[in-house]
């Protein structure tokens, strides 16, 4: 039995491992630092649990920009390997659809890499249109 819900923020650091899985070029010490200050900044997390195993995460930004309005970001969305393929990303986003209407939310907003071929179309299969370009120009 799949369960969904909010993760609590003093329990964050149990999504550290799945967040390395999805960015295993980032250091364990550097996830745990930027998520302190993320959680300081009005971050949250969604996890879809298989009994008390955590198997999925998405980061839930609740933001106001002035061409969307009031929207949630998706962030870092990743299901575990065994689980992908049996419809439980599509009810990890729903639910958070449904969470962000509850706050709200007027749309959704997310950013995914252009090489992600099975990530680009899982969100078009969910409704999600490219609307532009996301650039980046690192400082340090």
């Amino acid at each position: 039995m799949y369960q969904i819900r909010i993760i609590p923020q003093y329990q964050l650091e149990v999504t550290i491992p799945l967040l390395r899985e999805l960015n295993p070029h980032i250091t364990e010490e550097i996830l745990r630092s930027r998520q302190k200050e993320m959680i300081a900044h009005n971050y949250h997390c969604a996890g879809i649990y298989d009994g008390e195993k955590l198997i999925g995460i998405s980061g839930i930004w609740i933001l106001i920009k002035y061409y969307v309005g009031k929207h949630v970001e998706l962030d870092n969305v990743y299901l575990k390997k065994g689980y992908q393929g049996q419809g439980l990303g599509n009810q990890l986003v729903e639910w958070i659809l449904n969470y962000a209407k509850e706050q709200g939310c007027e749309a959704s907003e997310l950013n995914c890499y252009i090489e992600n071929e099975g990530g680009n179309k899982f969100w078009s299969n969910l409704g999600y249109k490219p609307i532009g370009y996301h650039y980046q120009k690192k400082l340090r």
